[in-house]
Formats: C-alpha cells, structure tokens, sequence
C-alpha cells in the first residue's frame, strides 16, 4: 500500500449530503453509502472525525426571514446537526466502525460532552468521532466548527466533501465554460469570495496553517486517491 500522504482527517459533510436526491431528511441508502467511503478509509489507517451540517433539517434563513432570534434559529441548527450525527454513527456501526458523537451542546443520554482530550484519544483509538452541535454558540457556522475542531485535534487536513470535483470561479453546472482550480491560496478565495467555507473559517485555518481540499466524495476513487497525495479536487493551502 502507496503511503498516506495524511493521517489524521477531518471531514466536513453538508446536511444535504445525507438527504438523497431531495436534499431533505435522512436517506438510508444515502448515510450508508457515506458510512461505507469512512469506513474505507479507517480501514486503511486513517483517523477520521466528521462534522455535518443540518441543511437537511432546518435551514435558520427560512426563521430569519420572519423575523426569528438569530439565537434560537443557530440553537435549532445545532440539535439538528446531532440527529445527522447520530444517523451517520447508527450508519457507521451497522459496519462494524467503532464511532463516537460528540456533542458541543451537553446531552449525555446521546452524546459525549465534547472534550477535546477524549476525542484526541478516540481517533487514536481508530474510533471515529463525529462533532455535533457545531461550536456550541449562536453565530457561528458547522464550517467553522469544522474549522476549530480540527485544529484542536491536530487533523492535518480539513476535507470538504461536495457533489463537484473542485472550486470553480462559477456554478459549473449552470456555465460550462466555468474554469476548475487545482490549487488557491487562503487570500485567493477570500478575495475572490469563493464558496469554499465562509469567511471565519478559511481564516482560521490560514492562521493556523491548516489545508482544505475540496473534492467530489461520491467519486468512489476521489478520496482515497487525496489520501495517497494524488492531485484531486482543489487545494486550498498557504502556498
């Protein structure tokens, strides 16, 4: 086996990512396809921790539109991403992975507190471990818990997992002339206001020297080649 190019991950799925076709809800066949892509890679010796997101479940924009608290709007965010958590482990474990959900937010009859320590000693323990509840605060996006948490458990690299191969200077299926990039600087996509991950947690992690590469994870090939250090999707680095 070629040697990984990274050994310890953190991947960053989208709510929509676990709602099938519609984008909405919980598609089994859906969490099980993403469960069995982990698998893969803990089975090659990765340390892997997740982050999703709840756009699945509840998109806080709709509630702002009438006039809801940003505050509850984040909150109900924040459940929303432990029920996607938790579908994702139930996924993972029907496998035979070993997960943990971690929640920012205290429920103890489903979730771990979040304790940095303990989730360092979970992936090295071959566990996965998936954050939920993002950051635990209001205003605060799941790409920039994605951001923050990978930082804090010395992930070498955040991976976006999206439905195209790359960041393109515009929507690649409304314009076919859109151009890929294959690698951005952390000042390129902010300047250029890519939509790689908002403006927080790209700075974050160019203050923190953490690279972001964004690839197709329903390319079967895709993340196992990035992990071999082959040139897929975009990168998104200091250099």
């Amino acid at each position: 086996m070629a040697e990984l190019k990274y050994k310890r991950i953190l991947l960053k799925l989208s709510g929509e990512a676990l709602g099938g076709g519609s984008g909405f809800g919980i598609d089994v066949d859906e969490a099980e396809s993403i469960a069995s892509r982990i698998k893969e890679v803990r089975d090659m010796g990765v340390e892997v921790a997740v982050v999703i997101g709840a756009g699945n479940r509840w998109r806080g924009k709709q509630g702002l539109e009438r006039g809801m608290d940003r505050s509850t709007a984040d909150y109900m965010g924040m459940l929303a991403t432990v029920m996607n958590a938790m579908a994702l482990m139930d996924a993972l474990e029907r496998l035979g992975v070993m997960t943990r959900v971690m929640s920012a937010i205290e429920m103890r009859a489903i979730a771990e507190p979040y304790i940095r320590r303990r989730a360092v000693r979970h992936l090295e323990k071959g566990r996965v471990v998936i954050f939920g509840a993002g950051t635990g605060n209001p205003f605060f996006s799941t790409d920039t818990a994605a951001a923050l948490r990978a930082t804090e458990v010395d992930a070498q690299v955040v991976i976006k997992a999206t439905k195209v191969d790359g960041v393109y200077d515009a929507d690649p299926k409304k314009n076919p002339d859109a151009k890929k990039f294959d690698q951005l600087s952390y000042i390129e996509v902010l300047n250029r206001r890519l939509e790689v991950m908002d403006s927080t947690a790209i700075t974050l992690c160019m203050e923190n020297h953490l690279p972001i590469l964004v690839l197709n994870l329903w390319d079967t090939s895709a993340l196992l080649a990035a992990l071999r250090g082959e040139a897929v999707g975009t990168l998104v680095s200091g250099d």
